[in-house]
């Protein structure tokens, strides 16, 4: 059973997050699926993957085409998992996602832009819906150039603070502390 991750974007737009998300799902060997709510997000983020760094290389597809089952990461309004083997859905656009595919995935990650209300709104619609039905789901907030646990940002007195640290560690590949938050690596297994 899979989990939610909501990205809250408020430093790097999405055409620079979604790569790096999916270069970290190609890492973990996932094949992906993003779906957007039309043509023209589509369209826009086919072009930034094709015009990427130099060093670095994002194969994927747009859905329609004849070699949508081979594609390691595929972009359409309506796709789905089952349309090339995907282990994670990404969301962007606020295109929908339901419970049963967050079940049946490794992972879902829905990026919305922190600086529209109307995108905030609702990626707490889709929080409350999915949470709602049984999902795990966490919530990933970026600041100061790293992803954070929101909830992680008080202080804590050294006691509590390892015990968090040994919990975290558990999970992420890093731990970092900015500014008296617990930072981790914001993609792990």
């Amino acid at each position: 059973m899979g989990a939610a991750y909501f990205y809250h974007l408020t430093r790097a737009p999405l055409d620079q997050t979604l790569p790096m998300l999916l270069e970290k799902s190609l890492q973990a060997g996932w094949r992906v699926v993003v779906r957007g709510p039309d043509e023209g997000l589509m369209h826009h983020l086919d072009l930034k993957l094709w015009q990427g760094a130099d060093d670095s290389f994002l194969p994927h597809g747009v859905a329609g085409g004849a070699q949508d089952a081979l594609q390691p990461v595929l972009l359409g309004l309506s796709v789905t998992a089952a349309d090339n083997g995907a282990s994670c859905l990404m969301s962007v656009g606020g295109a929908d996602v339901s419970a049963e595919e967050v079940q049946a995935l490794d992972r879902v990650c829905i990026l919305f832009d922190g600086l529209d209300e109307q995108a905030v709104q609702h990626a707490r619609t889709q929080w409350k819906a999915l949470t709602g039905a049984g999902c795990a789901a966490q919530y990933w907030s970026e600041e100061s150039g790293r992803w954070v646990f929101p909830e992680m940002r008080r202080t804590y007195d050294n006691g509590r603070h390892r015990a968090l640290q040994g919990a975290l560690r558990a999970r992420t590949n890093r731990i970092f502390l900015v500014h008296g938050a617990l930072v981790c690596d914001c993609f792990h297994r």
